[in-house]
C-alpha cells in the first residue's frame, strides 16, 4: 500500500493541516514545551517526544470516549 508520491509527514486530508498544527500546539502547551510555528530545531528529543506522546494520549482518550458513546 505504499505510494511513493505521498510524503508520510503530510496529512492525507490537506485541509486537516491547520487542525493538526493547533492540536500539536495545545499538546505542547500542556506538557510545558515552548513550541513555535515552523521549524523547532531547538527542541531536545525528550521535548519533542513528550509533545508526540501527549498527542497520542489525547487521540486515544478521544477514541475511547467515542467508543463509549460519550
Amino acid at each position: 500500500m505504499s505510494n511513493s508520491n505521498n510524503n508520510s509527514n503530510q496529512p492525507v486530508v490537506t485541509s486537516a493541516r491547520e487542525a493538526l498544527n493547533k492540536f500539536k500546539m495545545e499538546a505542547a502547551q500542556e506538557v510545558g514545551v515552548d513550541l513555535k510555528q515552523g521549524y523547532n530545531g531547538h527542541l531536545t528529543s525528550r521535548e519533542a517526544g513528550s509533545v508526540g506522546g501527549q498527542m497520542v494520549k489525547k487521540m486515544i482518550q478521544a477514541y475511547e470516549q467515542g467508543m463509549s458513546g460519550q
